[in-house]
């Protein structure tokens, strides 16, 4: 006669088998990008330029008035410059979902007897961490525009990041999920995506623009996500002001992290039944 399990055994059981198909994927995503040195020039390089360019370039005619806290232009878009490289390494990592389904990786996944949340949240956070570390190492630069961090500060900055990254590596496996080429990617990227980054307030304050794009960038979930993280340097908000403002853009960003997931945990069961 078999004795069924405790209900408890069972639910642990399945709580390991989560957390191990998780951090296999995870691993395997630290493994890859290790492994394609180049991405860490395409996601690191690029940024630091527009940084250095655009910084030079506009500079001279940037009103601090503008912008609450920071003193010159290249401080204004310091905290801009980390998102975007925030985004460009976590929505990069999304199209390795593409690759894995030609190369038949994806498939032998999918077939696992392991949760769907389970192999969304390992990519998940396999993107978020390379985006964290990074941006860690942009994050070391800060002085070179006259801004600086207690430790403290920079290890809870550090944990902004990487939520902020988990909830754009989600909006990255959203888009790359349905999508069968790498170029069909990358038309998003520079329709959707570039733009979503520009109205965030990355570039130029919100108080400045025109009515229309003042309510786009209200509603632009990147504007409380870079609000969180200019707040760590300078404590300005999208409307001017100081540590008030900090609450907002945090449950912004909590439930833009938490509503990307669920999304992407629904299109990855909502696939099951279509060939891939």
């Amino acid at each position: 006669m078999i004795t069924p399990a405790a209900p408890g055994l069972v639910v642990a059981s399945g709580v390991r088998r989560f957390c191990l198909a998780a951090g296999t994927l995870w691993r395997r995503e630290i493994v890859r990008f290790l492994r394609q040195r180049s991405r860490v020039v395409g996601a690191l390089g690029t940024p630091l330029m527009f940084w250095l360019v655009i910084g030079a370039g506009i500079g001279r005619s940037f009103k601090s008035d503008d912008a609450p806290g920071a003193g010159n232009y290249l401080q204004y878009f310091y905290p801009g410059t980390l998102l975007l490289i925030l985004l460009f390494t976590a929505i990069f990592s999304t199209i390795s979902i593409i690759e894995d389904r030609r190369e038949g990786f994806l498939q032998g996944v999918l077939a696992a007897p392991v949760s769907r949340g389970a192999i969304v949240l390992g990519k998940l956070l396999g993107g978020a961490t390379l985006a964290t570390l990074q941006g860690a190492v942009f994050l070391a630069l800060a002085p070179l525009a006259g801004l600086h961090l207690a430790p403290l500060s920079a290890l809870a900055l550090l944990a902004v990041m990487f939520l902020v990254a988990l909830g754009l590596t989600g909006l990255g496996f959203m888009i790359a999920w349905p999508m069968e080429s790498t170029q069909g990617f990358h038309a998003v990227m520079n329709l959707f995506l570039m733009p979503l980054w520009l109205l965030s307030g990355a570039l130029f304050p919100g108080s400045g623009a025109s009515p229309v794009l003042q309510w786009i960038m209200r509603v632009n979930p990147l504007t409380y996500n870079l609000q969180l993280i200019r707040g760590f340097f300078y404590g300005g908000t999208p409307h001017g002001h100081a540590a008030a403002g900090f609450v907002l853009p945090l449950v912004i960003t909590l439930l833009f992290a938490s509503t990307t997931y669920l999304l992407a945990w629904y299109l990855a069961c909502r696939k099951i039944s279509r060939p891939l």
